[in-house]
C-alpha cells in the first residue's frame, strides 16, 4: 500500500511536469504557427479579425494551452506484483487569434 501512495505521489509530479508545457512563440506567418503547433499535437483554434485571406493575415497571440492528462495503469514487463500508473496526455487544445484586417 505505501509503495502505492509513493507511486501515485511520484506520478501526480510528473503529470504536472507534462502538463506544464511552453507553447512556442509565434511568428508572423500564421501557417507556420498553426502548423508548428498541430505538429506538436494540439488542436488549434483560431479566432480572427478580419477577412483576408489567411496568408495576409498575422498572428496576434497564442494563448490557454490546455493539456489535459490522466494517469494510466503501466502494462508491460518488469512489474512483478506491482500496480504502476503513468501519466498520459488524453488531449491538447490552444487558441490562435490572427488579424486578417485589410
Amino acid at each position: 500500500m505505501r509503495g502505492s501512495i509513493v507511486m501515485l505521489a511520484a506520478s501526480g509530479a510528473a503529470m504536472s511536469a507534462v502538463l506544464s508545457t511552453a507553447v512556442p512563440a509565434h511568428a508572423d506567418s500564421p501557417v507556420v504557427t498553426i502548423g508548428q503547433l498541430e505538429a506538436e499535437g494540439f488542436h488549434v483554434n483560431v479566432d480572427r479579425i478580419g477577412n483576408a485571406p489567411l496568408d495576409q493575415c498575422t498572428v496576434t497571440s497564442v494563448r490557454n494551452p490546455q493539456r489535459v492528462g490522466q494517469l494510466l495503469p503501466y502494462v508491460g514487463p518488469g512489474l512483478g506484483g506491482d500496480r504502476i500508473l503513468v501519466p498520459a496526455v488524453t488531449s491538447q487544445t490552444v487558441s490562435v487569434s490572427l488579424n486578417c484586417q485589410r
